[in-house]
């Protein structure tokens, strides 16, 4: 044995160039020449594919690979071919014409290939199975083999049909792996693969290089993730959105600001997808935005992040899109973007789906649910999802870890949690035992007459969102459990039930609320980053030049724009473009270089490390908009046939109008001046704003309110800064 185990390693130096194992490899491997059934459980990185490459070299006839994924099945071909004279790799799917297709028969009758990548859907093809009937097979490797249940987070039903197919074919060993799988899931692969009593090799689920956080979605979140990619020049990263549409749109807005990004999905033609696959590869693209049908077959270990746009329909989804990140061992940052709306529109989807399914899709999400809104390490919170405890108080990697909640005791709230429990039956989920504490009248609960328990309300008077992270953490603890045949099903433990006769203290951390309305701690930290030292001194030099030039201060540049000078700090006209308020007209004044040079002195001088342009440049709509209106004042047409035209009431034309002439554009409104008021009126109100330190409205109005109404002030404030200002 000594012996085999010696070759083992030259085999894996001579074909792999690796000097050792990694994890369980060797043992699996060993297992697969012995001719045993296995099922492996790796995560992503751990080195799965080499637990049947390698066994396939060294035994003879040709392993059985399955796999849905055509990108990775091209990709694993063309390593192995470089890798080894002795066997040939080949695949098996409808990417394939029929002279391929002849190739690859002949190549197996001959008994070249020692790799066969078939997809399930070819694999149950009668000319296929009649084939490879008369082929030597070594074993079948079943891989992403979660898809054979509905529980996995990518179900398809043709793996159901592998294990009739493989009785055909000629019965072999099997591999079955996967790199995520819950105790209900690896039951029902072993199951419906007949591989009961396989040998099972289950490598941790700790990847501890992965750092994970999950934000607020607001109204921001664009801005939130181009100032995050900006954060990290250069890095790999990949962004899932659940739609295509949204794909595509962010990819744009992402170029839109300079970033190199591509969107992937697979509604684009192959040639395309293939073609942005590789430029990621080649790191000629830093960013690609996709749909999740990206990254399975994709082998770059140097992705540094993955953002989640929309939460993931389930907690395993999330691991394996998550686990792309830092397969180096190198840093991993995965930001997931977290709304309620979002789980509302998942659950709308399921609506019109057969009802066995709606339920497991239901309570995937509210496990995913779980986990958002957790205030728990997210380690902890995760491994224990996959049956893995994980003992560590803080894990220093998560946001939760290193931003703490304060603890509060709740051993009172689990005692009524475990008597609910067991009043009930032990027969029904989380969402109906909080129901019962608080005592409402459910349709459900008034089926099984519960409402006349005397349990029934036992926690009404306490705060409703305490119930369900002393749920939660009663199961992480191992007071509770959750059936995984009759899933989401609460049981006692033996431990619940030993806390019931001698309760103890019982700490847990408040869950995160995040409605809609929550300001993440980060968006203050960016609003509140003026520089005070370098807001006086431009305004200081606007000063000077409203005095060299004779015009307000506030037609040289607007407070706004002063602000956020003095917090992006642009140093050069291009930069001064970004600043709100500020457009070609602005940047072509003599007097807007003086602005960026005293900038970039004080930056000089002060050490200042700026962040690049952090200002979100929106996709044209907005700007077509401003185009619209230019060329329509441009034609004379009157301004309230504009606003009719554009589907804008005429307020909004004018807010449209002012942002307009504002950052520099130069219009001429006298036309419709003429038409709908008196020449003194107007020159009555263009005086007061000559005359004026201010532009503000509300000035105005208590200087001229009784005279002039808002419009017409508004009216004629355009006009002045538009001739003075450009």
């Amino acid at each position: 044995m000594a012996n085999q185990k010696h070759n083992l390693q030259e085999a894996l130096k001579k074909y792999f160039g690796f000097d050792k194992f990694k994890g369980d490899q060797e043992a699996i491997v060993q297992n697969v020449l012995d001719g045993k059934d296995t099922f492996v459980l790796m995560p992503t990185g751990g080195g799965k594919s080499l637990c049947y490459q390698l066994p396939s070299l060294l035994m003879e006839g040709t392993a059985i690979v399955i796999s849905p994924l055509i990108a990775l099945m091209k990709n694993q071909v063309d390593v192995i071919s470089s890798m080894s004279e002795e066997g040939t790799a080949h695949y098996l799917n409808s990417s394939l014409n029929k002279s391929a297709i002849d190739q690859v028969r002949a190549d197996v009758r001959a008994g070249k290939t020692k790799l066969l990548y078939v997809a399930p859907e070819s694999l149950t093809k009668e000319e296929n199975v009649e084939f490879l009937r008369q082929a030597k097979i070594s074993f079948y490797a079943v891989d992403e083999a979660h898809c054979i249940s509905e529980w996995g987070h990518d179900f398809r039903p043709e793996y159901r049909r592998i294990r009739p197919i493989i009785n055909e074919i000629g019965k072999a060993p099997i591999i079955a792996l996967t790199a995520t799988a819950t105790d209900k899931v690896r039951t029902d692969i072993k199951k419906n693969l007949g591989i009961l009593d396989a040998m099972e090799f289950k490598s941790s689920f700790n990847r501890p290089n992965l750092y994970y956080e999950v934000r607020p979605k607001t109204k921001d979140v664009d801005k939130d993730i181009i100032r995050f990619i900006k954060q990290h020049p250069g890095k790999s990263g990949i962004i899932y959105c659940l739609s295509r549409k949204k794909v595509e749109e962010l990819a744009e807005i992402l170029k839109a600001n300079d970033i190199k990004a591509a969107a992937y999905h697979a509604g684009l033609e192959s040639t395309l997808r293939s073609q942005t696959q590789d430029a990621f590869l080649m790191e000629e693209i830093d960013v690609i935005v996709a749909t999740i049908a990206f990254g399975m077959g994709i082998d770059k270990p140097d992705v540094r992040f993955v953002v989640h746009y929309d939460i993931p329909k389930s907690l395993e989804g999330y691991y394996q899109e998550t686990g792309r990140a830092g397969r180096d061992g190198g840093e991993g940052l995965c930001i997931s973007f977290y709304s309620n709306k979002d789980l509302q529109k998942l659950d709308k989807f399921m609506e019109g789906k057969p009802v066995s399914e709606q339920d497991i899709g239901r309570q995937l999400l509210a496990e995913t649910a779980a986990y958002a809104e957790t205030s728990v390490c997210r380690r902890k919170m995760l491994l224990h999802y996959f049956g893995e405890e994980y003992t560590q108080e803080n894990c220093h990697n998560c946001d939760n870890c290193l931003h703490p909640k304060e603890k509060i005791e709740a051993s009172e709230l689990l005692v009524i949690v475990l008597k609910t429990v067991i009043a009930l039956k032990e027969n029904f989920r989380s969402d109906y035992v909080v129901d019962f504490i608080m005592g409402r009248e459910t349709e459900e609960i008034i089926a099984h007459k519960h409402q006349e328990h005397e349990l029934f309300g036992a926690g009404e008077d306490e705060d409703e969102k305490h119930w369900n992270p002393v749920i939660r953490q009663a199961l992480i603890a191992g007071y509770l459990k959750k059936d995984v045949e009759n899933y989401g099903l609460l049981k006692l433990t033996s431990d619940g039930k030993k806390f019931l006769k001698k309760p103890e203290s019982f700490m847990i951390v408040e869950d995160h609320e995040y409605g809609d309305d929550y300001e993440s701690p980060e968006h203050e930290a960016v609003t509140s980053a003026l520089d005070p030292t370098l807001s006086a001194m431009l305004k200081d030099l606007r000063r000077v030049v409203s005095k060299r030039l004779g015009r307000p201060p506030y037609v040289i540049f607007q407070d706004v724009s002063i602000e956020q000078m003095a917090t992006d700090y642009p140093v050069s006209l291009e930069e001064l473009k970004n600043i709100q308020g500020v457009g070609e007209g602005k940047v072509r004044q003599p007097y807007a270089k003086e602005f960026v040079d005293l900038i970039k002195r004080y930056c000089e001088e002060n050490d200042i490390v700026r962040q690049a342009d952090l200002r979100v440049r929106t996709v044209a709509k907005k700007s077509m908009l401003k185009v619209k209106i230019i060329q329509a004042i441009d034609r004379q047409i009157a301004l309230d046939d504009i606003a009719t035209a554009q589907g804008l009431e005429f307020e909004e034309l004018l807010d449209e109008v002012e942002a307009i002439v504002y950052s520099g554009t130069k219009l001429n409104i006298d036309y419709f001046l003429d038409e709908v008021m008196d020449e003194d009126h107007v020159d009555d109100i263009y005086d007061y704003f000559a005359d004026s330190d201010t532009d503000s409205l509300e000035d105005a109005l208590k200087e001229l309110g009784s005279e002039c109404s808002e419009d017409e002030i508004r009216l004629v404030r355009i006009k002045f800064i538009s001739e003075m200002a450009n």
